[in-house]
């Protein structure tokens, strides 16, 4: 979803990672080797962020919720574009970079979204760090299985520009399509999951999300 609006991708085409070291930026070994370098680094993340904007898509997802109040968002997406469209119900997999996380206290703290982060030490004299699944963590597992309850509850299941190769979220298709739910793939690209939709739309996620509310499909 965020691509769109200007984001980077991680793994995908021109992804950051094809960019950057994860091992410098976006795992635990780098933050307590050298935590200014790292908070440096997903500052400037925010601080990106901050100069893009919701797209169509975004608030075509607001008009389903609108009409839909149950409807869910599982995103990988780290930027909260998803609450800056004032959509509900979001499933944050891998956090959100308007969090900061004591490790010690074991506390989250929301922080500012001016970009620059708010305070980068804990009261207990320790560094924060963002909120945010990084290479080699684990999900949290309260998170994934509210995701794992909305995914297998759902009958309509539409997977939105997701790589398919980022475990858990690369299995939830298949998890919502042997519960049952009606399934739809909206990506410019084939993935690796492709073939078990039961529809492929090869556009762009606001196009995709555009076409199928102008069909007025019902499931």
């Amino acid at each position: 979803m965020s691509a769109e609006s200007g984001v980077p991708t991680y793994r995908g085409r021109g992804g950051i990672w094809h960019e950057y070291k994860w091992e410098e930026y976006a795992c635990e070994d780098a933050f307590v080797n050298d935590p200014d370098q790292v908070l440096d680094f997903h500052e400037l993340r925010r601080i990106e962020a901050l100069k893009c904007k919701p797209h169509h898509g975004h608030n075509l997802i607001k008009l389903v919720q609108e009409r839909f109040p149950n409807t869910t968002i599982v995103t990988q997406n780290i930027d909260g574009m998803h609450q800056r469209a004032d959509t509900i119900n979001v499933i944050e997999l891998h956090g959100s970079l308007w969090e900061m996380r004591c490790q010690s206290e074991n506390r989250v703290i929301s922080d500012s979204k001016n970009g620059k982060y708010a305070n980068r030490y804990c009261d207990c004299g320790l560094n924060l760090r963002p909120n945010i699944i990084w290479f080699q963590d684990m999900l949290e597992e309260v998170t994934v299985q509210n995701a794992i309850q909305a995914i297998t509850d759902c009958d309509l299941f539409v997977s939105i520009g997701t790589s398919a190769m980022v475990w858990p979220a690369a299995g939830f298709p298949n998890l919502a399509k042997n519960a049952g739910a009606y399934c739809i793939e909206i990506n410019p690209e084939e993935t690796e999951l492709s073939s078990i939709y039961d529809r492929r739309i090869r556009e762009k996620a606001g196009g995709g999300l555009d076409l199928l509310l102008k069909e007025n499909l019902s499931f």
